[in-house]
């Protein structure tokens, strides 16, 4: 997976957007749309087609988002879409159409597999994920039991005969902490700006900002110091954070911005556009879009502002003794 992505050649920006999927022209969109509605039909289930969505005749709703970006972003191009849906199609209804695992494994197989996810506050009811712990603005953190074909968000009523919460989390957390570092580059230029990226395959990989030191100390070989990083969480596939140590924060956080704003758009399991400062597990929104929602923008509040103060007084290079 890499970290800045090209898509495949396909309509060009000049011909008629889809108003649902912007990055589709209405003729793809329309071929997406006919191929999942084929992909249900091959699989015995007619299904009313919507613009985001599709609902069987029993009210069942399948939303389309995260498909279409996954049929958007593969660089094969539109060849490959009726694969990709008919096993996304196929994978869901077996889900669907099966026993829950919460009924067929025992309570300690399911607290192996328990693991948190930071996701966007978009995806949650606060009705049935009332257990939902705030994280950072429009971000939460939730437990998902994973599976070996699919990624279960438990809801309150699931967890309850499971047990604590807390416990629960805790149990979550110690999971997430044994996961592999699956890959790492670092993004440089020729001005000495530069932030570590972790990505892979698994569904927990930006939610390893619930344990950033440990995170950063495994793939820097550095503790981080005392005032924390910057971070950012695009998709649920990658990670990025920036020490913060020296005056480096400063074109740090100008290009983490654009980094984080680019691999949110049109990505399956998106979460973040923005940049955040980490400090001591809490963390603070720095970058937002203008009121129109268009133009990118650095937003610091007064601890941010005389932060920036003090490093840039130091001067270069002077980040301090650390602890190792």
């Amino acid at each position: 997976m890499g970290l800045f992505r090209r898509g495949p050649r396909r309509d060009g920006d000049e011909a008629p957007r889809d108003p649902e999927f912007t990055y589709f022209s209405q003729r793809e969109a329309a071929l997406f749309r006919s191929r999942v509605r084929e992909a249900f039909a091959e699989l015995g289930l007619e299904v009313t087609v919507y613009a985001d969505s599709v609902r069987d005749s029993d009210g069942r709703a399948f939303g389309l988002g995260n498909l279409a970006a996954v049929c958007h972003n593969d660089r094969r191009g539109s060849r490959v879409w009726p694969t990709l849906i008919r096993r996304h199609v196929g994978l869901v209804l077996r889900t669907m159409d099966g026993p829950s695992a919460l009924d067929t494994l025992r309570p300690e197989q399911i607290r192996a597999q328990l693991y948190p996810r930071v996701v966007s506050g978009e995806g949650i009811d606060p009705g049935t994920f009332g257990y939902a712990r705030s994280v950072a603005p429009g971000l939460y953190e939730i437990l998902a039991l994973d599976l070996p074909e699919s990624v279960m968000m438990l809801t309150d009523e699931a967890l309850e005969p499971l047990g604590d919460v807390g416990e629960l989390r805790d149990r979550a957390l110690a999971n997430l902490r044994g996961l592999p570092v699956e890959a790492h580059e670092t993004v440089r230029d020729a001005d000495g700006m530069s932030f570590e990226v972790i990505l892979g395959d698994s569904f927990y990989t930006a939610s390893r900002v619930l344990d950033l030191d440990a995170v950063v100390r495994r793939v820097t070989g550095r503790p981080l110091g005392e005032h924390g990083a910057l971070v950012a969480m695009p998709f649920r596939h990658q990670l990025a954070f920036h020490s913060i140590r020296d005056t480096t924060i400063v074109p740090a956080l100008g290009a983490m911005a654009s980094f984080a704003a680019s691999g949110y758009e049109d990505t399956p399991g998106a979460i973040s556009p923005y940049v955040f400062w980490w400090r001591g597990g809490r963390l603070t929104q720095l970058s937002d879009h203008d009121e129109d929602g268009g133009e990118l923008r650095i937003v610091v509040g007064e601890d941010f502002h005389e932060l920036l103060e003090r490093l840039i007084a130091q001067g270069p290079g002077h980040g301090g003794q650390e602890p190792r």
